[in-house]
């Protein structure tokens, strides 16, 4: 069964890749890959013409939103699964709440503004959503993901994300895994996801690697390197070196 709800804590970290060696060294034998493992993930965000959320967000404000499209893997097409998720923080605490529905439905549903017979919760509160703001697809985001479950405690879920790439133009997920280099070559985006605060044996462990926690969103540095100066223009030549491929 699809998990519609969360409710966690979320700590992020950048690393090189001698850092993640190092940490795998120490932690690996009590990891496990959850049910994804390696794989791709692939995001169309959607925003106001002006970038009103992610500007909000970058502002560090208590309480702060945002509306995506995923998809996981590398070849999706109009009949694969997809999930419109809206993710809140509040007070340090991230809610996500999201559906399932096949591209093809949700293209229709929150590119076209097409009526869709379903009317439960989470999708009424999507829906208010984008209504709300008016929201439009803004940028696309993709990243490679390994997804890991901590054996001592399966509420602890760290992943390593590497070769994260944006594009403001395409904003389709049909489209393929290409765009502009949103990390350094050779640095990783580690995310801790923890029910609670960070156990302190784990703590511990980071802190004696000299690793910390740090402020990164990946839509946020897309927009600040790519979009703030009001030109979506300015990043097309980067893009149009396509490294996906096209699903029919």
């Amino acid at each position: 069964m699809v998990q519609e709800i969360f409710k966690r804590y979320e700590k992020k970290y950048l690393l090189t890749e001698s850092d993640c060696s190092r940490l795998m060294l120490t932690i690996g034998g009590i990891l496990k890959p959850d049910e994804y493992g390696k794989h791709r993930i692939s995001n169309i965000y959607f925003d106001t013409p002006d970038c009103l959320l992610i500007r909000r967000s970058l502002e560090k404000p208590v309480y702060k939103e945002k509306l995506r499209l995923r998809a996981y893997g590398d070849e999706i097409c109009m009949d694969s699964p997809v999930f419109p998720e809206l993710k809140k923080k509040y007070d340090s605490v991230v809610y996500k709440r999201r559906i399932q529905m096949n591209l093809k439905e949700a293209r229709a549903c929150f590119y076209d503004g097409a009526a869709v017979k379903r009317q439960d919760q989470i999708f009424r509160e999507l829906d208010f959503t984008m209504k709300r703001y008016a929201l439009k697809p803004m940028a696309y985001i993709a990243y490679e993901r390994e997804a890991y479950i901590c054996c001592l405690d399966e509420e602890i879920r760290p992943t390593f994300d590497r070769n994260i790439v944006g594009r403001s133009q395409e904003l389709e997920l049909s489209l393929g895994n290409y765009g502009d280099r949103i990390l350094e070559e050779g640095m990783v985006l580690m995310e801790l996801k923890v029910a609670e605060a960070v156990p302190l044996w784990l703590g511990r462990i980071l802190s004696e690697m000299h690793i910390f926690p740090v402020s990164f969103s990946k839509y946020g540095t897309y927009y600040q390197k790519y979009l703030a100066s009001g030109s979506r223009e300015e990043s097309h030549a980067g893009q149009m070196q396509k490294g996906g491929r096209r699903c029919a």
